[in-house]
Order: C-alpha cells, then sequence, then structure tokens
C-alpha cells in the first residue's frame, strides 16, 4: 500500500538517509555479468588537496547521470572513483603546514617528509570522497583508487621501464620549462600563455675588429650573461659580410662567434638574435647546430649563478634592471621599444616560467602520437562535441617530447640508478642491489618523480588491474564514455589515449564527453582571486543536492561554458516541491495498490499516455547523444506542463466523482504515469525521486535498480493527442484573454465556440467549464448574428466569443478607463510641453531629449488603445 509523504520535502533529513540505504544495498557495485553489456566510466581523479568546486560538481553529475541512466537501461554499470597524488600541489600543502612550524622538507629528510606527506593525504585525502557522496554520486566505492596505491605504482613502473626498454623515455639535456617558485620542470601542457606588456632592447655588441657594433633585439635582456653567440639570417644582405666573425659580449668580456641560421626573422627587430642556448628553445636548437658553447647563468630559483659575474645572486629581474643600468651607462642601448608578448606562466601558481637548459627524463612522442591520432581520425574514439577531435589531433600532430622528471619527493620516485664507477644507469622492475653492467654495489636511485600526470594517463586500465590480464580489465575495458573539461585535453585526454593504445593495444574509451566550464553569473572564470566562487556544499545545504544537479544539467551543452546562476538553485527547489506535492496529491488520492493501466481509457488519459510515450522516445535519444541538458528540460516541461498543470486538473472530477470505475482509472493513469516521471528523472534528481517511489505503490526493492522507460507502440495514440490538443489551445486562449482582462476565475462567463470540430469540443465541455471558467457553453458552426459587445479569441481550429458584460461590469470598467485615460492625456500634454519649449531643447543632452519624445509616444499609445476600450464598451 502506498505511504504518506510529509507535508514539505526536507532534502537535509532524506539525502543522507537514501544515500546510506543505496550505499548498504550494494546498488553502485559494478559486478561482471556474461549475460548483460558493460559500461565503464573512470571518474577523472580530484586532487586529495581538493574540496569540490563547482567544476567537480559539474563533472560528477553529469557522470553519475550517464551512470544511474546505463544502469537503467540494464548495463553492468561501473563507475570506477579514485583520487590523485597531485604532486606540486600536495608537496606545496605539507610544505606550507611545516614552514608554520619554522621547519623546511630538508630538516626532516625525504624519508619523514614523506611520511608526513602520507599522513596529510590520510586524514584530508578522503574529504572530497565524503564531499561526492552528498551530490549522490554512486560510485563503486569499494573499488576506489589512488594514483599511488600498489597497484597504480606497479603499473607506473611497469609503463617506464617498458617504454625505456623500447627507447621510449630517454634522459637528455634540454631546454625545459622550468618553474622558479615551485623549483621543478614543467610540461608543454603545464604552462599557461599570456598576453603581457614587455619592452623589446636593441642592444649594441662591439665586432671584435673595432669596426663598429652588431645591433640585437631582446625582450629578456639578463640572459645575455649566458650569450654565446649572435646569429642573423644567411639571406639578411645587411649582415651578409659578418657571418664568421667575432663580437665582444658587453658586461662579461666574452668573445662569441657569428653564425647564419635560417631560424632568424629579418623583419623582427634588428634581425640580429643573441644567443643564449642554455636559456631559450630556438637558441639551443640553433648552438646544436653550430656547436654553439651552453652557459647556465640562472639557477633553480630563478637568481643569476657564479657564471653571471657581478650579478650573482640578484633575482632574474632584478638583474634585468641592473644589466640595463650597466649597458646604458656605457652607451651600448641603442632604443627601448615597448612590446606586447606572449609569456609563460606557470599553471599552479602563475609564476613566470623559465627555460632553461637541464638534464630530465623524457617520453618520445612522435612514435607514440601516430596511433593516437589514427584512432581518433578513424572513429574508434569519438570527442562530444566533435569540434574537440580536431583540437586534439592538431596537438598531438605538433606534440613535443614529453618531460616527466620533477624535482619533487612526493610522488612515483623514477627507477633508475646510477653507477657511481662506471656511469651507466640502470632502469629495472625491482630494485636492483647494483649495477647490471659493471656489477658495482655502488648505486644512487635518480631523486625526482615522475609528472603526476604520467600516473593519471594510465587511470582507465591500471584502476582495472592492469598490468595484470585481470577479469575485470578483460570484460570493463575499453572503457565507454570519459567525461571531462575541454582545459585537460592536453594534460590528460591526449596521454590516456596514447597509453591505452601503447600498452592495451586499444584506445582507453569509446567517448569523449567534452564540458566547458562553470563560470559566475557575469560570465567569469570563478577564481579565488576574483572571490566569486560559489560553494557547491553551500548550495546543496541551501536547496539540496537534486536542485543543484538539475541547475547544473540544465544549464549546459556540451563543449560550452555554463554560468552559474544562484536564483537558478532557487527554481530547481521549486521544481522539486512541484513534484513532491503532486505526488502527495495522488497519494492522497489513491486506494489502489498496485501499478497498472486500466482497461478502458478516456480521451485525457490517451493525451498524457501518448505525450509521455514521445517524451520516453525522445529522452532515451538525447541520452543516448549525450545531450543531457535537452532531455532534462523535456522531462522537467513534461511534469511541470503537462503532468502536474493540465492532467491532475483534468482529474480531479472523476476523482471526486460518483463512477467508482471512472475514480480508479484515473488513480491508475495517475500513478502509472507518476512511477515513470519518477524513472526518467531519477538519473538526474536521484534522492527525491526514490524517496517518492518508495512512498507508492511499487515492485522491486529500490528505484535506482529500475528499468528505465522505453517507448512502446502500445500507448501511441496520435489522433487522441492531436485532437485534446485542439481542446487545450482553446483553454489556453480564453484563460489568457481573461487574465489580460484581469477576469477572476470565480467569474463565469457565457462561452460560445465556432468551429468545424463540434464533435470534439463536446467530448470536452466538462474540461472548458472547469478549466476555461466556463458558465454555459454553446458550440456552432456559424459565427453569432450579433458579435457588439463581445470578446473574441481564435485558435486554428476555433473562434470564441464571450459576452463584455459577463466578464466585466460594465459601468465599473467605464469609470476605471475613464480614469485612466484623464490621467495618461495629462501625462501625455506634460511631455509635449516639455518638447515644445525651445530652452529644454537647447540645453538637455540629446539622450534626455530622445527619451521624453519615446515616454510621450508610449502615453500617446496609451491614449489610443483606451479609447478603443471605452468605444467597444459602448
Amino acid at each position: 500500500m502506498a505511504k504518506e509523504l510529509s507535508k514539505v520535502y526536507e532534502p537535509k533529513e532524506v539525502e543522507k538517509r537514501i544515500y546510506e540505504m543505496w550505499e548498504k544495498s550494494g546498488a553502485f557495485r559494478g559486478i561482471r555479468d556474461p549475460k548483460k553489456k558493460p559500461f565503464t566510466i573512470v571518474m577523472p581523479p580530484p586532487n586529495v588537496t581538493g574540496q569540490l568546486h563547482m567544476g567537480h560538481a559539474m563533472d560528477a553529475a553529469l557522470q553519475d547521470i550517464l551512470i544511474r541512466y546505463k544502469r537503467m537501461k540494464g548495463f553492468a554499470a561501473l563507475w570506477v572513483p579514485g583520487t590523485d597524488h597531485a604532486g606540486i600541489a600536495t608537496q606545496i600543502k605539507v610544505e606550507e603546514a611545516l614552514r608554520g612550524e619554522g621547519l623546511t622538507r630538508y630538516d626532516l629528510g625525504r624519508e619523514k617528509f614523506l611520511e608526513r606527506v602520507w599522513d596529510w593525504k590520510n586524514k584530508y585525502g578522503d574529504r572530497i570522497v565524503e564531499q561526492q557522496k552528498k551530490l549522490g554520486a554512486s560510485c563503486d566505492w569499494e573499488r576506489a583508487r589512488f594514483t599511488m596505491d600498489e597497484g597504480c605504482s606497479m603499473a607506473v613502473r611497469e609503463v617506464f621501464v617498458s617504454l625505456y626498454e623500447k627507447d621510449l623515455i630517454y634522459k637528455g639535456s634540454r631546454i625545459i620549462n622550468w618553474c622558479p617558485h615551485c623549483t621543478t620542470a614543467l610540461s608543454d601542457a603545464e604552462v599557461e600563455y599570456k598576453d603581457k606588456p614587455g619592452n623589446l632592447w636593441h642592444l649594441r655588441y662591439p665586432l671584435t675588429d673595432g669596426s663598429g657594433y652588431i645591433v640585437v633585439a631582446t625582450t629578456r635582456p639578463e640572459t645575455m650573461l649566458g650569450d654565446t653567440g649572435v646569429a642573423v639570417n644567411p639571406n639578411d644582405e645587411r649582415y651578409r659580410n659578418l657571418v664568421g666573425k667575432t663580437c665582444i659580449l658587453p658586461l662579461m668580456n666574452r668573445e662569441i662567434p657569428i653564425v647564419a641560421d635560417e631560424y632568424c626573422d629579418m623583419e623582427f627587430g634588428t634581425g640580429c638574435v643573441k644567443m643564449t642556448p642554455a636559456h631559450d628553445p630556438n637558441d639551443f636548437e640553433v648552438g646544436l647546430r653550430h656547436n654553439l658553447e651552453i652557459i647556465r647563468v640562472l639557477d633553480d630559483s630563478g637568481k643569476v649563478n657564479e657564471l653571471g659575474g657581478k650579478y650573482q645572486g640578484l633575482d632574474r629581474y632584478e638583474a634585468r634592471k641592473a644589466v640595463i643600468a650597466d649597458l646604458e651607462a656605457l652607451g651600448l642601448v641603442e632604443k627601448i621599444e615597448e612590446h606586447q608578448h606572449n609569456v609563460g606562466t606557470c599553471y599552479r601558481c602563475g609564476t613566470d616560467v623559465e627555460p632553461i637548459i637541464s638534464a630530465q627524463w623524457f617520453v618520445k612522442m612522435q612514435p607514440l602520437a601516430k596511433e593516437a591520432i589514427r584512432v581518433v581520425e578513424e572513429g574508434e574514439t569519438k570527442f562530444v562535441p566533435d569540434r574537440f577531435s580536431k583540437i586534439y589531433t592538431n596537438w598531438m600532430e605538433n606534440v613535443h617530447d614529453w618531460c616527466i622528471s620533477r624535482q619533487l619527493w612526493w610522488g612515483h620516485q623514477i627507477p633508475a640508478w646510477y653507477c657511481a664507477d662506471c656511469g651507466h644507469i640502470t632502469v629495472s622492475r625491482e630494485d636492483p642491489a647494483e649495477c647490471e653492467k659493471c656489477g658495482s654495489k655502488n648505486i644512487t636511485r635518480d631523486e625526482d618523480v615522475l609528472d603526476t600526470w604520467f600516473s593519471s594517463a594510465l587511470w582507465p586500465f591500471s584502476t582495472l588491474g592492469w598490468p595484470d590480464k585481470t577479469e575485470d580489465l578483460e570484460y570493463f575495458y575499453p572503457t565507454d564514455v570519459l567525461v571531462t573539461g575541454y582545459d585537460i585535453i592536453f594534460f590528460w585526454v591526449a596521454r590516456m589515449i596514447f597509453s591505452g593504445c601503447e600498452h592495451t593495444k586499444r584506445s582507453p574509451f569509446h567517448t569523449v564527453f567534452i564540458h566547458g566550464l562553470v563560470r559566475d553569473e557575469k560570465g567569469r572564470k570563478m577564481s579565488k582571486s576574483l572571490g566569486n566562487g560559489i560553494d557547491p556544499l553551500d548550495m546543496i545545504d541551501r536547496y539540496g543536492s537534486d536542485a543543484l544537479r538539475f541547475n547544473l544539467v540544465t544549464g549546459n551543452s556540451p563543449g560550452n561554458d555554463m554560468r552559474f546562476y544562484t536564483e537558478r538553485c532557487e527554481a530547481m527547489r521549486n521544481f522539486a516541491n512541484k513534484i513532491w506535492n503532486a505526488s502527495r496529491f495522488v497519494l492522497m488520492n489513491l486506494t489502489i495498490d498496485k501499478c497498472e493501466l486500466p482497461d478502458r481509457l478516456e480521451t485525457e488519459d490517451k493525451w498524457i499516455l501518448s505525450k509521455l510515450n514521445s517524451v520516453i522516445k525522445e529522452v532515451n535519444e538525447n541520452m543516448d547523444s549525450f545531450e543531457l541538458g535537452v532531455a532534462a528540460q523535456k522531462v522537467s516541461d513534461f511534469i511541470w506542463d503537462s503532468y502536474c498543470d493540465w492532467y491532475i486538473e483534468m482529474t480531479k472530477p472523476r476523482l471526486n466523482g460518483e463512477d467508482d470505475e471512472s475514480r480508479i482509472n484515473a488513480q491508475k493513469v495517475l500513478l502509472y504515469v507518476l512511477t515513470e516521471i519518477l524513472k526518467l528523472l531519477h538519473p538526474f534528481m536521484p534522492f527525491i525521486t526514490e524517496e517518492i517511489w518508495q512512498a507508492i505503490p511499487h515492485e522491486g526493492d529500490m528505484l535506482i535498480l529500475e528499468r528505465y522507460p522505453e517507448y512502446s507502440e502500445s500507448l501511441n495514440y496520435p489522433k487522441d493527442e492531436h485532437d485534446f490538443e485542439i481542446l487545450m489551445d482553446a483553454i489556453k486562449a480564453v484563460r489568457s484573454r481573461r487574465a489580460e482582462m484581469n477576469v477572476p476565475p470565480s467569474r463565469k462567463a457565457h462561452l460560445i465556440i465556432v468551429t468545424d470540430k463540434g464533435d470534439i469540443f463536446e467530448k470536452g465541455r466538462a474540461f472548458l467549464i472547469k478549466l476555461a471558467y466556463a458558465g454555459d457553453i454553446d458550440i456552432s458552426d456559424t459565427d453569432p448574428a450579433d458579435i457588439e459587445g463581445m470578446v473574441s479569441v481564435v485558435t486554428g481550429d476555433a473562434k470564441m466569443f464571450m459576452p463584455m458584460a459577463d466578464l466585466v461590469d460594465l459601468g465599473k470598467e467605464r469609470e476605471r478607463i475613464e480614469k485612466e485615460l484623464q490621467k495618461a492625456i495629462k501625462e501625455y500634454e506634460g511631455q509635449m510641453a516639455k518638447l515644445s519649449n525651445e530652452s529644454f531643447l537647447a540645453k538637455a543632452p540629446a539622450k534626455v531629449i530622445e527619451n521624453e519624445k519615446e515616454r510621450a509616444a508610449k502615453a500617446k499609445a496609451l491614449i489610443d488603445n483606451l479609447t478603443e476600450s471605452l468605444k467597444k464598451l459602448g
């Protein structure tokens, strides 16, 4: 039998209880079932440092909608959760805590420091997991993984060694992106470029033979301390005679060669480029071609080192000022131009990145990129929306080798050991006791750790047991959908695809479903600096999880940013209340204890069932096409408009009538449609739908495990649906006209309907009386003889007339209109007097005059309308 629902829906009370019920029942578990098709999502692992922000909430809501939908569609649905060790971010957090104690990581040493990080992870690492649960995330929490757990660490080591054995990982000195604040290398994807104002300094380098100067242009004069050459384009007539000569590097008094290289742009600056191979990637390449010396003059914290002469110890920007001041004193600054340029900044802290020469570990990307491009181009992996596939392939076609070593302690330590006796590097799956080449025991392990994204790149298969050939890997891999923001396509998506292709010989997912960023109501990115972030937990606390989820999904279309409006959370809570109240109404009117359709259906029953059937078909299609926002809106419109505002109202006479069969049949259809609505809505608003479903007559244990509605041809009633909507159009038209005239529902009016579809209107006579507030009704196929004093409305299938006297008290209405007319005339005359005043016209700004003209035009239009209304009253 049905249970009673409380008068008011209280999300706080319901959500915790419902979530615990789901979790205890094992409803979230992904279980291998040979009779079912698998559907797998791996959660983009949030940082252990993290707290749930609106981007996480969007990500989790979209994944949960998909997994609940597929679970209800009969798939063996698995959503693998987990967290990322987040190398730099976590180490910075712990180092901040140590600073509060007056300590550094070096005071503790590596081992003790890592103990502190693990303690921090164990204390705070599950915080975001609990927050995801509040959002309703139906992950298989028993399978939760961590990028540094034993299994993931084994996968990382296997991949490193395997790639090294294939010569796809190497150690070499290259120009890398260096963050002086985080004191670590960054990959290209971790550098964000920003337009910044700067200068282009034109500096004179004296020619060694004393015949003059060569003028170079630079945006980074402090790096000149490490210059080892000057390059010009071999086709540049201006400098052809200088190629092969030398010049003197000012301040350092070093003789450096002038070389010819096509890298130089003859149009930029002077066409002469100072070469600093240790501090610029292009200079490094030119230096290799011309055998230029490599002199690094900046240390890891961005200060000038011992090779920078008297500038040693100065920060790079202090050194810039000092170098320019000294050059000006020597008369070697020819000119300074303002120059806007693209500056690389650290994605983590925002510090300007410094390109420096450094010995680092790299992954060779070109051989790995080929297969990763093919699987996307041939459709084995599809991007939704498709435009992101072009962005992906373009990046992969131009990808540089990936710098994977980081100068941190927290992370996967690189499995490479250096022999102090023979210099050989031993890379091994197991910790070696001796050098594999000479047998020396005098070996030390590389202190660096791997880029966080190296382990994240293996996430789709390492979480399923790889490198072991597990049953889970066999059944659930490749995964089906990756849900992620467009901002990490290069950081993560591209790396997962090439890693999956290389190590499992299959792309790791069939579809990459891209969503945009959640911005504030003004379209700005949410950030701490702007103070415009909105805490999703605060929204859940105020409006409930379902309201937040529905706000996020209905404002969302694949690949596009969305603006977050708090007021929409309030509107979604109102929607939840509407469903709750409708369900309470149904329950209060139920005498049946089974959900089934009656044998006999009225026209309005067929209408609602046919409308529901169409919505079910469309929503399934939308969901399968990842149009989740469109699907949610269709379900919402159907519930609010068709079911609550129309069908429930239409059943009230039957529910309160004397005809037992009609009353029971109305109950059956009400309950059937409500049950299907709850199933349709469940992936989007899981808590309220489960709570209501538990209260209504049902079979089965939980809504989360029910079958998702599917289209049925037997419930398709196109003619009945069409006929009934003719009736509805008429009711809407009459109600709209009455609303315009401020006629209360209590005032009944005689209704004359002129139509060639009289049979439809005859069948709907009872609805017209109730919903169009009609007194008595005449249905005819000819216009009334006298339409004077009548109000008329027209639809595509009927004309309707109502006597004015039935709608308003003519005497009072005439008095009201005359009063309004006098007021409008007075206002109009005042406006016209102002507009004919030459002094006003001469002194007032054009915009003020324009506003006055608009107000006069509106007053005139109102006078005309009121005069016309008086005429109609007779």
